[in-house]
């Protein structure tokens, strides 16, 4: 028999988990009340942490401290936070709300980051009070982080984003490392590389340096060139100290994910080889290490499904409307060019449907002419009460809800496959209630306003 491949591998069982969730009324034909469903792989998600941490921990000189801090924007979602801190990992956060979910998951404060580029001062002191690590993003920043040293002493380490201007990729809205992002100090700017030196020579507490330059559409060679110009930029403050002030990098992520197929694609030991070729020394136990991946963790072991609720013809062009649309992935439907996604058709028992392709649109609930999750896609046709499954979305997608027309936040469910093939689901996320919506609109206080 032949050897399974990894992308045939995925898809069975796969298609293994959608047959289940049917049969256990996660998602189901036109008189089932639950329309839409979004599942995450947990099995799937634990081996993703573990090739992160065993890609550095092989090539790191032994000893050398690192903390792989989960970007929490990626999936804002505390059961995530709890099984990732479990699998070793801590939390990189960029607002109050994603520090909260941080400790709702009892992540400690020395295994968090803050990163953001307009944090209050309220922000930094509740940070420094509680020992998190802060990353400053420009000379005001500082000049906060100053007064607030001065008037309180801290455990927490404390660093600076630089933005190296090593150019963009594939997608400018992601770019964080050209010439004019919004992100950190810009290094080449005039005077820049001389005013970082010497704001950590006047500060005895600046202790560590950030860049995040990677993301979706962003080759690895320019993200290991940013890391290469963040260490050669380490080892100049050190030497003009005179001693190893600097004593930890933080490289970020922004590892980029194959929405095209099974394949995982980058890997983290390619990620790792290609900064071992750019910057050797940066793992020769000099300088301990932090880094922040998110969508790489995460993407791959989401899955979302949805009910086909009717078919229809414009243009003679055949359109199937679903409920899985702008309020899950809302860069696939404002930037379809950018974030095309694949749609996988399934008959109402969740078995794969099979037919003639025919060109179609995949279109979701919202009242807006954007709202389509595919346009002319090549699938058999699909009919009501069918089910679509969108692949690669376990990260900004349903985890990070769009509110538009008020469409409900859908239930996220858990899932194991056991050794036998059976399928065990637990309920991450609840699905949002008409009674949550308009309790978060304002519901309590209906006359506020008369």
């Amino acid at each position: 028999m032949a050897a399974t491949t990894e992308g045939e591998g995925a898809a069975e069982r796969r298609d293994l988990v959608v047959r289940a969730a049917v049969a256990q009324g996660l998602v189901g034909g036109t008189d089932s009340s639950e329309p839409l469903v979004c599942l995450l792989d947990t099995d799937g998600i634990r081996a993703s942490a573990a090739a992160l941490t065993a890609a550095f921990a092989g090539a790191l000189a032994p000893g050398t401290p690192v903390l792989h801090a989960f970007a929490v924007k990626a999936a804002p979602l505390v059961p995530v936070l709890r099984l990732l801190a479990d699998a070793g990992l801590g939390c990189e956060v960029a607002s109050p709300g994603e520090l909260a979910l941080a400790r709702a998951a009892g992540v400690p404060a020395t295994r968090t980051v803050l990163d953001s580029p307009a944090k209050t001062t309220a922000e930094l002191r509740e940070a420094l009070a509680a020992g998190i690590a802060v990353n400053a993003d420009n000379r005001q920043e500082l000049e906060r982080l100053d007064a607030l040293v001065a008037a309180a002493p801290t455990a927490s380490p404390i660093g600076v984003r630089i933005n190296p201007q090593t150019g963009a990729g594939a997608i400018d809205a992601l770019s964080t490392a050209t010439s004019t992002s919004k992100f950190g100090v810009a290094l080449r700017d005039p005077g820049a590389r001389e005013w970082l030196v010497r704001a950590f020579l006047d500060r005895p507490w600046l202790t560590r340096l950030h860049i995040h330059s990677g993301s979706q559409g962003v080759p690895l060679e320019l993200i290991a060139q940013g890391v290469r110009e963040l260490h050669a930029l380490a080892e100049e403050i050190n030497a003009a100290a005179g001693r190893r002030r600097i004593d930890t990098l933080d490289i970020g992520g922004g590892l980029p994910v194959n929405f095209a197929s099974d394949e995982a694609t980058p890997t983290y030991a390619g990620y790792v080889s290609a900064l071992r070729e750019a910057v050797p020394s940066l793992f020769d136990g000099s300088y301990g290490l932090v880094t922040e991946f998110g969508r790489s963790l995460l993407a791959k072991h989401g899955l979302v499904l949805a009910r086909v609720e009717y078919t229809k013809s414009s243009g003679s062009r055949p359109i199937a409307l679903t409920h899985a649309g702008v309020q899950l992935a809302t860069r696939t439907a404002y930037a379809p060019a950018a974030w095309p996604v694949r749609i996988l058709p399934y008959d109402a028992k969740g078995v794969p449907k099979a037919g003639d392709p025919v060109a179609q649109d995949v279109a979701g609930p919202a009242c807006f002419a954007g709202d389509l999750l595919a346009t002319a896609r090549e699938l058999p046709p699909l009919a009501p009460g069918d089910l679509i499954g969108v692949p690669d979305t376990g990260a900004y997608f349903f985890t990070a809800h769009y509110g538009y027309n008020s469409l409900p936040r859908p239930a996220v469910h858990g899932f194991t496959v056991t050794p036998r093939g059976s399928v065990r689901f637990s309920l991450a996320r609840p699905a949002q209630s008409p009674a949550d919506i308009v309790a978060e609109a304002g519901g309590g206080f209906g006359d506020a306003l008369l």
